[in-house]
């Protein structure tokens, strides 16, 4: 198995140099297709090394700081629709997108929160970001950002309670190791 996972690295580490080599090639060559993907590519990596540091630290003390009797009372079966609620208020402040909403979700996830919040703060975390939805009402109106957002969530909840509903009848559980 170690083997294999060596190989996986190995070939992910030549795909990505074989990357870096055509964004290279095509800055010498003045290929506009590849310049034009080597300075999305900066912008991109730049916004990383400024969100993810910050935000794992974060994610860090909240695993110290939050106990676990907190996340099952607000998020965990017992709770009944606040678990949404707060799953959709956590959401809504985080920053940084599914990139910071990910290790956020397992945290959760290992502090007893069940499924149906874990997929409703997913989810949420992309439909109601407070930045981003201030931003898009400024630009698209806040009729046309309340009704996204007032259509959205109740779908979300909806099929949270679903696909926790299958993941429990199914007796699903994520590895120990995740």
């Amino acid at each position: 198995m170690k083997n294999k996972k060596e190989k996986d690295h190995r070939l992910d580490y030549g795909i990505f140099l074989v990357f870096i080599a055509f964004l290279g090639i095509s800055r010498l060559i003045n290929f506009d297709l590849g310049r034009a993907m080597g300075e999305n590519f900066l912008i991109f990596a730049r916004d990383m090394i400024l969100i993810l540091p910050p935000a794992f630290i974060i994610i860090g003390l909240f695993e110290i700081w939050v106990k676990k009797e907190t996340i099952e009372k607000h998020f965990g079966n017992s709770s009944g629709l606040k678990r949404h609620i707060y799953a959709i208020l956590l959401a809504a402040t985080t920053v940084g997108g599914t990139f910071v909403a990910f290790p956020v979700a397992n945290s959760l996830y290992h502090k007893g929160a069940d499924y149906s919040s874990i997929f409703t703060y997913i989810t949420s975390a992309s439909l109601v970001m407070i930045p981003m939805s201030v931003m898009e009402a400024s630009i698209i109106g806040l009729e046309f950002t309340l009704l996204r957002i007032g259509l959205s969530l109740p779908l979300v909840v909806i099929s949270s309670i679903v696909l926790n509903n299958i993941f429990q009848h199914d007796n699903y559980a994520l590895p120990a190791n995740v």
